[in-house]
């Protein structure tokens, strides 16, 4: 009976509003991207489903590594998770260290009416999520150590939407104390400013705004359907065909539109590039760093990366330190 808990607990996400491949996000996903192929794209209804229900990237080496991916990164996570700080853990330490602030008054807002606190927080620890994820997004590709780690992500040469979990268990562990800092440091500042009327808007035991994020087309930002938005609304929210550009090999597309349901954080930060239409895009890396859909490779190469990258930096720091002159004698000395 434990054998068979654990194998469903793998498959958890499937069952979980909290999670973007819910069972219910996925059918929404596949209707969403019919109504678009059929009204948008002109395709016959038979032809949108082919299209949609493509052997050729369902079953593709790529997206077949996505699918194995998925269960050792859960198996993973099971392991893993516990081990984490939480963040209530965080929430509740630095909710008793604003106490500890003379000039700080507790549920100064507490009057506010209830109504108001929850949509407020509701929008704020969104707000607050999303601009994090934008944050170590564009750090992921900034820092060659973390690239190495990230371009596991950007290995799929195909995307479906489990390929929102082909990445490094190292960076499943980043991306869980990104969560944990951003929400319970949001949750202990709610709290202690505008007392216990704090909680969210939630459909289904999730946050409203996650929920509208999901059943709009999330998963299509991982998937061969490019839907574009109007010009206007992909300066405030990334389409999914934007995050396919985000994707893409092309040198014009590198370091583009890191944001996650805002497009805004790429507009501000100067990290924007709007969908072009009928682009024809190739996924995946360059040749040079490009990885095989071999899970040995895909989980060994960015520890093989990463130590390539601190031995050059330690030869760098080494060769600085043999030309600096010796305190208290010239270089010219013999």
């Amino acid at each position: 009976m434990e054998f068979f808990e654990y194998i469903s607990s793998v498959f958890a996400d499937f069952s979980n509003p909290k999670k973007r491949i819910f069972f219910g996000y996925l059918i929404l996903t596949i209707l969403i991207a019919l109504i678009w192929l059929v009204t948008v794209r002109r395709s016959p209804v038979k032809r949108a489903f082919q299209q949609v229900f493509d052997r050729k990237i369902l079953f593709s080496p790529s997206a077949k590594a996505d699918y194995k991916i998925f269960v050792v990164n859960r198996v993973f996570t099971l392991f893993i998770s516990p081990l984490l700080v939480s963040q209530l853990a965080i929430a509740t330490a630095l909710y008793y260290a604003l106490h500890d602030i003379p000039y700080l008054q507790r549920g100064v807002f507490s009057d506010v009416s209830t109504g108001v606190i929850v949509a407020l927080f509701t929008a704020t620890i969104f707000l607050v999520d999303d601009f994090t994820k934008y944050l170590v997004h564009r750090w992921m590709h900034r820092w060659p150590m973390l690239w190495a780690i990230h371009k596991t992500h950007h290995s799929a040469e195909t995307m479906t939407p489990i390929t929102v979990y082909r990445t490094h268990p190292l960076e499943g562990v980043l991306y869980g104390l990104r969560g944990a800092v951003a929400q319970g440091t949001t949750m202990a500042v709610f709290l202690f400013f505008f007392g216990n009327a704090v909680d969210l808007y939630t459909v289904l035991g999730v946050n409203a705004l996650s929920f509208v994020f999901h059943v709009t087309g999330s998963n299509l930002r991982h998937s061969h359907i490019s839907i574009r938005y109007w010009r206007w609304l992909e300066h405030i929210l990334i389409s999914p065909a934007q995050h396919q550009v985000h994707h893409s090999i092309a040198r014009k597309h590198h370091d583009k539109n890191f944001g996650v349901a805002f497009a805004v954080w790429d507009w501000l930060f100067g990290s924007l590039h709007l969908s072009e239409p009928d682009a024809d895009l190739k996924f995946g890396l360059q040749p040079s760093e490009a990885h095989p859909s071999r899970l040995l490779d895909i989980y060994l190469r960015p520890f093989r990366d990463i130590a390539r990258i601190l031995r050059r930096r330690m030869s760098k720091l080494k060769d600085t330190i043999e030309k600096r002159p010796t305190a208290g004698r010239s270089v010219r000395d013999p």
